[in-house]
């Protein structure tokens, strides 16, 4: 098996399956079931499930390759309503998928295992682990959560962070080395930079423009040293030693057998520091 595939993973939240059909007029359900099926054939390990849509569900459990060969993630709701409403919800879904056992269960956010109810979140989720229902409990962070300290606080098995050609804050910084370090496995996800990288200049939001030339230079550096955009952010996300799973979002078939083409080419030979932003605004909108 390619190792870069098998460091790959994939999220569900772009595959909209709580609409009928996308933008061609094919059912959302055939869509996703060939991008699961691509994906598994070339070993794909991570599958995170966004939302908790009963529609969706159902129309993932149809999809999903029999027997799964992914490794199925779950996020947690926020715990204002109690801890016991969060297993009863991760239950619902579990049952919904037609799973017994998820690979991992997500805490909603840093955020929320710092709020008055996130230390019985915590505790709900690190028992249900105990019970079986996952093998692994983790957390969502952003650069801003102090994923350092949130890691030596909670001390998660798995920490999902954003990271990327344009972002790459927690990697200059240490702190998802530092994390590694600590034995909590790191998976990278906002890789694609909300297509940024893959928008002609004069088509970036406006809130970018002041980071335009920066992105342009990234743009131009790719194209001499005689990659694509995909196959650099991709490159970039896989090669990090940090990381031990890249988590990235499609919408088609076809987008999933260009990631998976572009995954299995060399990684290109750049200069990845020349690419960071150092824009706080626009790095803040990239990473959201």
């Amino acid at each position: 098996m390619n190792a870069s595939l098998s460091k790959l993973g994939l999220g569900t939240a772009q595959f909209g399956l709580d609409q009928p059909s996308n933008a061609r007029g094919r059912s959302r359900e055939a869509e996703a079931r060939d991008i699961l099926s691509i994906a598994g054939r070339s070993g794909l390990t991570v599958l995170d499930v966004a939302g908790r849509f009963a529609s969706a569900d159902s129309h993932l459990r149809a999809a999903l390759p029999q027997p799964n060969p992914f490794r199925i993630a779950l996020t947690a709701i926020r715990p204002d309503r109690g801890p016991e409403l969060v297993e009863t919800e991760l239950r619902a879904q579990m049952l919904r998928l037609g799973v017994e056992r998820v690979d991992t269960l997500l805490a909603p956010s840093a955020t929320d295992l710092f709020s008055p109810l996130g230390p019985q979140l915590w505790d709900k989720l690190k028992e249900l682990k105990d019970k079986g229902l996952a093998r692994r409990i983790g957390v969502p962070v952003y650069a801003s959560d102090d994923p350092v300290g949130v890691a030596r606080r909670f001390k998660p098995d798995l920490v999902q962070a954003p990271a990327s050609l344009l972002d790459q804050r927690l990697l200059l910084d240490g702190s998802l080395a530092e994390i590694a370090g600590m034995g909590v496995e790191v998976h990278l996800r906002s890789i694609f930079l909300h297509g940024v990288l893959f928008l002609p200049p004069d088509r970036a939001p406006s809130h970018l423009k002041a980071a335009a030339g920066r992105i342009s230079r990234a743009r131009r550096l790719i194209a001499e040293g005689k990659s694509d955009p995909l196959q650099a952010a991709l490159g970039f996300a896989l090669t990090r030693p940090e990381a031990s799973a890249v988590i990235v979002g499609v919408t088609s078939a076809a987008e999933m057998t260009a990631v998976v083409a572009a995954a299995m080419s060399p990684p290109p030979d750049l200069d990845w520091d020349e690419m960071a932003l150092d824009d706080p605004d626009a790095i803040a909108w990239i990473a959201a």
